[in-house]
């Protein structure tokens, strides 16, 4: 097989040129875009933990402090 960048003949299995780096077949699949899509089970979650600490902190009282700090851990 030749090259079709630099015409150095290379073997019939390769996969790059090894002078220029060239690849001998085009890709066959997109490349991923750099944004992920968020884990909306792992946001929802988090949501509801924030959530439920925030009902905590608005039902203790003052002097139940220890009893919320239970809670919370």
């Amino acid at each position: 097989m030749t090259c079709r960048s630099c015409g150095l003949e290379i073997a019939d299995k390769a996969i790059v040129c090894y002078r220029c780096g060239t690849p001998t077949v085009d890709a066959t699949t997109s490349a991923r875009s750099g944004r992920s899509r968020p884990n909306w089970l792992a946001v929802s979650v988090a949501l509801l933990v924030v959530g439920l600490s925030v009902w905590f902190i608005a039902k203790s009282t003052a002097g139940s402090f220890e009893r919320w700090v239970a809670w919370v851990v």
